[in-house]
């Protein structure tokens, strides 16, 4: 019922002789304001950095007038997962354009549990070298377990979980808007549930949010989301499951479980919601998906020892060998980044070892002794990932990060093309979904989890953060073969009032923000 109010007040015209003042006006637009209502022809005024009339009005003054007739004008995009902390304090990456040209306006940060533990110095840091979209950042458990713990393969003492929460609680004193955990990574693997809670209880008490990679995607997906939901009862806060899935062929067909689970703790009171990006492959490093987490704790020189141990070793390589016929002998596991061999960049592991006259497990542990590389996965069944499309509750979000094209890596598409490929094939092209449900999917409903205040809605008075795009282009042009290929189709991109997208091209502005939670 909220959302049909506001979607009605959106276009309730100005009185007629109260003109707006406006430095830019965009007309004739097929308006989606975020609530999931269907698009309504109207008009939008912005002055400054914020929205200040919305459907029919007359305007004084000598704004600039963009015709928007054919085109859809939508809230910016927010990103709800990404691992930008990184490249948006380079300055070749810190434009995020390959995110702009998605129609994104804020990305979120943290997630899986990486990224800075100090969020005063990452906010600082931002704020000095300029980004091109907003930031929003969250306190990342693996980061604080290992500061304080190392990496270490136990529970935490009374004395370390102290320490913990106290990171946590600075955190949130300095911005952050949740925790966030990854629990198939190095060290949150190890965390115990009763570690997780009482730090989630430290965010809530800040009213943040609690989004988690969960410890299985696999066959125990049921058993991790029972987890989180734990978390969610005992630690009074509202909770997220990133990048939603079900991921490995032996665990295809419990997506309806899973989905039935959630439906009936939401029905219950638990507020639990999700993202997802719209690709059956994920992505993450090679260790995280074929080396059991009993045999990665310590460091890297800890992992070699150990394959090279008499008693440990074969045990382990046993254990990876297993993975990888999980992974139909490592023919679903394509090598996006691996620095001491660019060549085998974009091929899968069974082809790189029929090419090398080595076996998958071979070319594992070479790749292991030699640093580690980043993969792409195909793990997940396309009628599966479009069931979960369909929930409400889930919004949109790439894992991805932010990157310009470059023949140094073969990286998942979905950094380029997450939310044209949701709105473009999945809304426009399939009709899977519809196109109200999809805007919404990556605007109103990201915004409602994060329960950010004036972004998120085409609403007066709410940041001008404006996308808007040709329904006939807005496309993602990045494949797994080719994923360095930006996305076509914004016509314009206002970040805060300010144009970062001009009639389809690059303004070079470094209009974003750190948006910092209660401030």
């Amino acid at each position: 019922m909220t959302s049909f109010i506001i979607a009605l007040s959106l276009f309730i015209p100005a009185q007629p002789d109260a003109a707006v003042e406006a430095d830019v006006v965009l007309q004739k637009a097929t308006l989606h304001d975020g609530t999931g209502q269907p698009g309504k022809v109207g008009d939008i005024a912005i002055k400054g950095d914020r929205i200040v009339a919305v459907g029919k009005f007359t305007v004084k003054g000598n704004p600039r007038v963009l015709n928007c007739e054919g085109l859809v004008v939508s809230p910016g995009f927010i990103d709800l997962h990404t691992h930008s902390d990184y490249p948006l304090q380079a300055k070749k990456t810190n434009a995020n354009y390959n995110y702009l040209a998605q129609g994104c306006t804020t990305v979120v940060t943290g997630n899986c549990g990486a990224g800075p533990v100090d969020v005063a110095a990452y906010f600082k840091k931002l704020e000095e070298i300029g980004v091109g979209s907003n930031v929003i950042h969250q306190v990342p458990h693996n980061d604080v377990r290992l500061k304080v713990m190392g990496n270490a393969n136990r529970a935490s003492t009374k004395n370390e979980l102290k320490m913990m929460e106290d990171l946590v609680d600075q955190g949130m004193k300095d911005g952050a808007w949740g925790l966030a955990t990854g629990l198939i990574y190095n060290p949150g693997t190890y965390a115990t549930t009763d570690e997780l809670i009482a730090l989630a209880r430290i965010a809530a008490t800040h009213k943040g949010l609690y989004a988690s990679h969960i410890r299985n995607e696999n066959t125990e997906v049921l058993a991790a989301i029972e987890e989180i939901l734990e978390i969610a009862r005992r630690a009074g806060l509202r909770v997220h499951i990133s990048h939603i899935k079900v991921s490995g062929r032996t665990a295809w067909g419990k997506a309806p479980d899973v989905i039935a689970l959630i439906r009936r703790a939401r029905q219950d009171g638990i507020e639990v919601t999700a993202d997802q990006y719209p690709y059956i492959a994920s992505s993450t490093s090679l260790s995280a998906t074929v080396i059991p987490a009993r045999f990665r704790e310590g460091t890297a020189k800890d992992l070699i020892q150990r394959l090279d141990d008499p008693e440990v070793g074969p045990k382990m390589k046993k254990a990876i060998g297993q993975r990888l016929e999980e992974h139909l002998g490592g023919k679903t596991i394509k090598i996006a980044r691996y620095a001491k061999n660019a060549s085998w960049q974009g091929k899968d592991l069974a082809a790189i070892a029929k090419m090398e006259s080595k076996t998958p497990l071979d070319i594992v542990l070479e790749i292991t002794r030699n640093g580690g590389a980043q993969i792409v996965n195909f793990g997940m069944n396309d009628e599966e990932m479009r069931l979960f499309m369909k929930e409400p509750y889930v919004a949109t979000a790439s894992d991805g990060s932010a990157q310009i094209p470059s023949t140094g890596s073969t990286p998942h598409p979905r950094s380029y093309g997450t939310f044209p490929r949701k709105i473009g094939q999945f809304a426009i092209e399939d009709k899977l979904i519809t196109l109200e449900q999809a805007i919404r999917s990556v605007s109103g409903l990201p915004a409602d989890i994060l329960r950010l205040p004036e972004r998120g809605y085409l609403k007066v008075g709410y940041h001008a953060d404006i996308v808007v795009f040709d329904p006939k282009t807005f496309r993602d042009r990045a494949t797994y073969e080719k994923p360095h290929q930006y996305a076509t189709g914004v016509q314009y991109l206002f970040i805060n009032g300010r144009l970062a997208i001009d009639e389809g091209k690059s303004t070079e502005v470094l209009a974003g923000r750190v948006l910092r939670h209660g401030k």
